[in-house]
């Protein structure tokens, strides 16, 4: 929550001197950026409606039925598929993966989940392509799916 106010408190600074040095830049500037977010808004809403749905189906027990201690390999394939479906931001994704181990997730399965929760989007593909393009929203989705499975690797082998 600090971290938080002292970011948009340096954020409105730096506005603010901006404003002083030139008042029609930074109405233009702030008006662009108003524009972007507004068309960006029918898609975080549709993001955030399937994120919500998406948890609301798959609670914490159900996902640590298919994904418990001796899943192995399909259970990291579910996990995979689950992570890169729903986009889940960090503050949630660490309490659902203590809550998953905590009722009898592996840690491999975990792992993956975690990783590609944060980092795999096909939930946001369509906005992500829009604003960065097809080709690099699939390589960053494709090399972010290839390092939370090497991830998930290196916890298997560790930690089991």
């Amino acid at each position: 929550m600090a971290n938080g106010i002292v970011l948009y408190t340096i954020a409105a600074v730096y506005l603010g001197i901006s404003f002083i040095k030139d008042k029609h830049k930074t109405k233009a500037a702030v008006l662009s950026s108003w524009k972007m977010f507004r068309n960006v808004l029918p898609d975080l809403l549709a993001i955030m409606l399937f994120v919500g749905l998406t948890l609301s189906l798959l609670t914490p027990s159900l996902i640590s039925s298919i994904i418990g201690e001796n899943s192995g390999l399909p259970g990291m394939v579910y996990s995979t598929i689950i992570g890169s479906i729903a986009i889940v931001p960090s503050f949630i994704v660490f309490p659902l993966g203590h809550t998953l181990v905590e009722n009898g997730a592996a840690l491999p399965q975990v792992a993956v989940l975690m990783s590609t929760l944060m980092s795999v989007g096909l939930a946001s593909l369509s906005m992500e392509q829009k604003t960065f393009g097809h080709r690099f929203a699939y390589a960053r989705n494709v090399s972010a799916l290839v390092m939370s499975l090497l991830f998930a690797f290196i916890i298997w082998v560790v930690m089991t």
